[in-house]
C-alpha cells in the first residue's frame, strides 16, 4: 500500500501548533481509506456548517480534487482549512460606549485569530470574564435555519459543492465589529405601562458582506441579555472595514453602517431602528465611492460636525486607501442628501497603517510604517472641504522604529502610538519588543480651559485632560493662579457640583505634590535603626493648610449630596417610617451649620413629616446605637466600627460593598427589600470624583 507523486509534504511545529499542508496529485485506490482518516483527523473545524459525515466527505474530496484551482483554494483557506496554520491571539477588538456593563464600564468585543467573536467585561484589575460567545450563538441560529439566506430560501446544493461550502463558512466568519451609541427604547410591561430601557447594538461584518446586528439590553450582565436584532445583506464583495454613521439634527436622527471593500467602493447601508424615538431610516444605500481601483479601504472613521457656513449638521467620513486619505462630507438639507468626496494625496510615501480622529476640534492623524505622523485639519468652504497638512514632530525615541498604530484619547489630550524595533544592520530583528508611547497634543493651560467649560460636567469622562493638569501641578507644586481665579469665579456664578469636584481634584494633587517622596523599598527587611527626616516648619504649615482646604471642599460636596438624599427621602415617604437611610442622623449633621438657609428649610419640612419621632441606626453586632458624627464612618459604644456609604450614608454592615473606580469612597449594595427610589440612589456615581461604583 503506497502513496506516491506528492508535490510537497511538510510538517512544521511552531509554538505548540502543528501546521500540516498536504498536496496530493495522485494516489492508489488501496491507500484512499487511510488518507481519508488522516485528512479528517487533521482538519478540525470550530465553525459548524452541516452534518459531520457530509463534511468529512467534502474534506477528502476537495483535498484531493483533480482540479488544481479548487484544490489550492481549499488548502490555502485558513477558515475552511485551519490546519494550514491557525494562530492564537487577537485579530481585532472594539470597546462599547461607557456605561454598558453592570458597573457602568465598557464591554469589550474580541475577535480572535481563530475567527471567534466573544464579549468580555472586567470588574477587577486585569481580570476579564467572557460573557457570551457570539460566534457559537450565530452558528446555532444558522443551523436552525438550515444555513438559508435572509429570504429563508433553503440552499440548493450540499457541502460537496465547493461554492456552497465556501458560502456557509463565509456567512459566519467575522471580519470586523463596531458598537453603536446607546439608544433608549420603550418596553410595554404586563400592566400596559411603558418603561424606558437602554440598549446598544453591535454590528458584525462577515466575510461574505453580511452585516449581523446584535441587541444588548443594558446593563448587560450575561448572555441572556443579548439577542439577534437583524441581518443586512450589503452586497459588498471582499469587505474590509466597518464603521457606524449616526446623524442627528434637532429631533431628526438616522443611523447606518459604512462598509468598505478591498476592491475600492465605500457605501452606507441603512439600519432600521424600530421603537427608538425620533429615528428615521434611509430609503436606500448611499454610495460614497464607486470606483473599483483595487485599493483597499481601511481605518474608516465617522465624525459628526456642524457646518459653520450652512449652520447645519453634517458628517465627515475619512478612511485610508493605500497612501491616500479618502474623505466624504455628508450634508442633509431640505433638498436631500448631498455627498462631497475626494482624496488627500502626497501624505506618505508608504501605505497608511493607522488613522485616528480627534473629536475635540476635529483633526485627522495618520501614520505609515516609515514612522512619520501627519495631521490634517479640515476647513469648510461653501461646497467642499480643504485639509491643512502638518507634519507632527517625531519624538527622538521613535527614530528608526516601525509604527503599527495610533489612537487619540477621548478628549484629544494626547496620542498613543505602538511601535517595534526597525531594521538592524539591514535585517529584521529576530525578537520584537512592542512599546507604547504617549505624545501630548494640548498644553496644560488648554486642557484646564476645556475642563472649565466642559459640556459633559463629568470629571471621570475628562480623565485625559486631568492628566495634563495633574502633571503641571506636580511639576510646579502649585495650582496656576489664573486657573484658581477663574474656577472660583465660575463657582460664584454657578455653584455646580462639577466645579467643586474639579476644585477638590486640584487641591488633592497639590497636597500630593507637597508629600515627601517615599525612598524606602518595601521589599527590603527593616533595619534596627530608623531614619529620621527633618522637615521645614514652613513646609509642614503649608501642608496643613492644604489639608484643611481639602477637607473643606470635601465636606461641602458631602453636605450638598446629603441635602439631595434628604430631598429624595421627603418626596418618597408619606408618613414617619423607619427606613434604612439614617434620616435623623443626616438632619442632626446638617443642623450644625447655621448659615445654610437651604438646609434649614429642608430640615423643617423633614421634621414636620417625622412628627417628633426618631429612628436610630443600630449596630448589627450588639444592637447599640450608631451615632452620625462623621460622613465616612461610625462606631458604636462597644467599639464596632463601620464605614458609611457615600451615596445613602447608611452604615455598610456587610462583608461586601462597592467602591468607586478611583478609590475615593464606598457604596452599599442594594438589598432585595429596598424600594426602587433607594436603589436609584445607590446607582449614582461617586460623590467626590464622578467615577462609577463597582
Amino acid at each position: 500500500m503506497y502513496l506516491y507523486n506528492f508535490e510537497v509534504v511538510y510538517i512544521i511545529k511552531l509554538k505548540k501548533i502543528l501546521y500540516v499542508k498536504l498536496i496530493v496529485d495522485f494516489f492508489l485506490k488501496a491507500g484512499f481509506l487511510i488518507l481519508k482518516y488522516v485528512v479528517v483527523f487533521l482538519f478540525f473545524f470550530s465553525l459548524k456548517v452541516g452534518p459531520s459525515v457530509e463534511l468529512s466527505e467534502a474534506m477528502v474530496k476537495f483535498a484531493t480534487h483533480s482540479d488544481p484551482t479548487v484544490r489550492q483554494a481549499f488548502l490555502a483557506d485558513t477558515v475552511i482549512n485551519p490546519s494550514v496554520g491557525v494562530h492564537k491571539g487577537i485579530k481585532y477588538a472594539s470597546w462599547s460606549p461607557l456605561g454598558c456593563d453592570s458597573s457602568g464600564r465598557c464591554l469589550l468585543a474580541c475577535l480572535t485569530l481563530e475567527h471567534r467573536l466573544t464579549i468580555h467585561n472586567s470588574h477587577k484589575h486585569l481580570e476579564w470574564n467572557m460573557l457570551v460567545d457570539l460566534t457559537k450563538k450565530y452558528s446555532e441560529r444558522l443551523k436552525e435555519r438550515n444555513y438559508a439566506r435572509k429570504d429563508n430560501k433553503p440552499p440548493q446544493a450540499n457541502l460537496l459543492d465547493f461554492d456552497e461550502l465556501q458560502r456557509r463558512f463565509r456567512m459566519q466568519t467575522p471580519l470586523r465589529m463596531e458598537w453603536s451609541s446607546i439608544y433608549t427604547i420603550k418596553q410595554v410591561q404586563p400592566d400596559n405601562t411603558g418603561v424606558d430601557l437602554e440598549m446598544v447594538l453591535l454590528a458584525v461584518l462577515m466575510e461574505n458582506g453580511d452585516l449581523v446586528l446584535w441587541k444588548f439590553v443594558l446593563p448587560f450582565t450575561d448572555g441572556a441579555d443579548v439577542s439577534f436584532y437583524d441581518i443586512i445583506e450589503s452586497g459588498v464583495t471582499r469587505p474590509s472595514d466597518l464603521a457606524w454613521w449616526e446623524y442627528e439634527n434637532a429631533d431628526r436622527r438616522m443611523s447606518g453602517l459604512i462598509v468598505g471593500s478591498e476592491v475600492g467602493p465605500v457605501k452606507i447601508m441603512p439600519v432600521s431602528l424600530s421603537g427608538v424615538k425620533g429615528y428615521f431610516t434611509l430609503r436606500h444605500p448611499v454610495i460614497l465611492w464607486k470606483e473599483c481601483d483595487e485599493i483597499a479601504v481601511e481605518n474608516i472613521k465617522c465624525v459628526p460636525m456642524i457646518h459653520p457656513i450652512h449652520k447645519s449638521s453634517c458628517s465627515l467620513i475619512v478612511a485610508s486607501r493605500g497612501c491616500y486619505v479618502f474623505w466624504c462630507l455628508l450634508v442633509i438639507s431640505p433638498a436631500g442628501l448631498n455627498v462631497h468626496n475626494s482624496h488627500v494625496a502626497g501624505l506618505h510615501s508608504l501605505p497608511v497603517v493607522s488613522l485616528a480622529v480627534s473629536q475635540q476640534g476635529v483633526a485627522v492623524y495618520t501614520c505609515s510604517t516609515d514612522g512619520w505622523i501627519k495631521k490634517l485639519t479640515p476647513t469648510f468652504t461653501e461646497s467642499t472641504l480643504i485639509f491643512k497638512q502638518e507634519e507632527m514632530m517625531r519624538p527622538e525615541n521613535l527614530t528608526g522604529r516601525r509604527i503599527h498604530g495610533i489612537v487619540v484619547s477621548r478628549n484629544g489630550a494626547y496620542i498613543a502610538l505602538v511601535s517595534t524595533q526597525g531594521m538592524v544592520d539591514g535585517y529584521h530583528p529576530i525578537n520584537r519588543t512592542y512599546q507604547v508611547h504617549f505624545v501630548t497634543l494640548r498644553t496644560p493651560e488648554a486642557a484646564a480651559a476645556l475642563l472649565l467649560r466642559s459640556p459633559t460636567q463629568n470629571l471621570y469622562k475628562m480623565a485625559d485632560l486631568l492628566d495634563l493638569v495633574r502633571w503641571q501641578i506636580l511639576k510646579h507644586k502649585s495650582i496656576p493662579a489664573s486657573l484658581q481665579e477663574e474656577l472660583d469665579q465660575k463657582i460664584r456664578e454657578a455653584d455646580s457640583p462639577y466645579l467643586w469636584r474639579f476644585k477638590l481634584f486640584l487641591v488633592r494633587i497639590l497636597y500630593q505634590s507637597l508629600q515627601s517622596p517615599n525612598t524606602d523599598q518595601n521589599w527590603k527587611p527593616a533595619k534596627e535603626g530608623s531614619k529620621v527626616f527633618i522637615r521645614d516648619e514652613e513646609e509642614e504649615e503649608e501642608e496643613d493648610e492644604v489639608q484643611a482646604w481639602m477637607n473643606t471642599v470635601e465636606t461641602h460636596l458631602m453636605r450638598e449630596n446629603m441635602k439631595k438624599v434628604l430631598g429624595v427621602v421627603y418626596l418618597n415617604t408619606w408618613l414617619a417610617e423607619n427606613i434604612s437611610i439614617p434620616t435623623c442622623g443626616l438632619v442632626e449633621y446638617l443642623s450644625k451649620d447655621t448659615n445654610d438657609r437651604a438646609s434649614e428649610v429642608l430640615i423643617g419640612h423633614i421634621k414636620n413629616k417625622m412628627n417628633k419621632q426618631t429612628f436610630s441606626e443600630r449596630c448589627s453586632l450588639c444592637q447599640d446605637v450608631l451615632p452620625f458624627t462623621d460622613h465616612k464612618q461610625t462606631m458604636c459604644k462597644n467599639g464596632h466600627m463601620w464605614l458609611r456609604c457615600a451615596l445613602s450614608y447608611q452604615a455598610c454592615q456587610t462583608l461586601t460593598f462597592r467602591r468607586c473606580l478611583l478609590l475615593d469612597s464606598i457604596a452599599r449594595l442594594p438589598e432585595p427589600e429596598d424600594p426602587e427610589w433607594i436603589k436609584k440612589i445607590l446607582q449614582a456615581p461617586c460623590t467626590l470624583c464622578d467615577a462609577p461604583m463597582i
